[in-house]
């Protein structure tokens, strides 16, 4: 079984920027696929990034097209937490976001955290 516990989130002007955090508790950490997916008002959840274990201390990043070169997803499995950097944000973005765990690229995995919100104005 494993917990999930995101902070971070908040409202920022568009252009702004924020930091999720994720934390992480139960199983063994460091192999697991993580990753944060997003949910608007009236739209389906949607994949924002994933960070997947490559064997040894190789991780691959994976982003949704709408994210990339704005977002970044990092993880510190001392801390058995992952981050999302979100720079440049866009009233588009608003949504609430979701860490998700176990999952393989934008396939999310059974565990989900309780979500945050994330609101960027014009």
């Amino acid at each position: 079984q494993v917990q999930l516990v995101e902070s971070g989130g908040g409202s920022v002007q568009a252009g702004g920027s924020l930091r999720l955090s994720c934390a992480a508790s139960g199983r063994t950490f460091s192999t697991y696929a993580m990753g944060w997916f997003r949910q608007a008002p009236g739209k389906e959840r949607e994949f924002v990034a994933a960070t997947s274990w490559g064997g040894g201390s190789v991780y691959y990043a994976r982003y949704a097209d709408s994210v990339k070169g704005r977002f970044t997803i990092s993880r510190d499995n001392a801390k058995n937490s992952v981050y999302l950097q979100m720079n440049s944000l866009k009233p588009e973005d608003t949504a609430v976001y979701y860490c998700n765990a176990g999952g393989g690229g934008i396939t999310p995995g059974n565990y989900w955290g309780q979500g945050t919100q994330v609101t960027a104005s014009s």
